[in-house]
């Protein structure tokens, strides 16, 4: 199976606080993603996966803890080589 790499747009993120809690969130929701991050300066989290995740599950515990999850999408991860290759 291939890896994939989920990015979530996320609206009400404001401090590294707020990043704890969506990382939080994300791996209660799909307990096998893997190099969870979340930035609030770019409004975003990602994460990877060997599957496709329930969006809808993921959006539901998003909006749960008060942060609203606008966007998600999904593609093909590769993983780059040393420097960039």
């Amino acid at each position: 199976m291939s890896t994939l790499k989920t990015t979530l747009t996320i609206d009400g993120m404001m401090c590294s606080m707020c990043e704890a809690h969506i990382c939080d969130v994300i791996r209660r929701t799909v307990p096998e993603a893997r190099k969870v991050v979340a930035s609030h300066k770019k409004g975003e989290a990602s994460f990877l996966t060997e599957g496709v995740v329930d969006e809808e599950a993921l959006r539901a515990a998003i909006a749960a803890t008060g942060y609203a999850c606008t966007l998600v999408t999904t593609a093909p991860y590769e993983k780059k080589g040393l420097f960039g290759r």
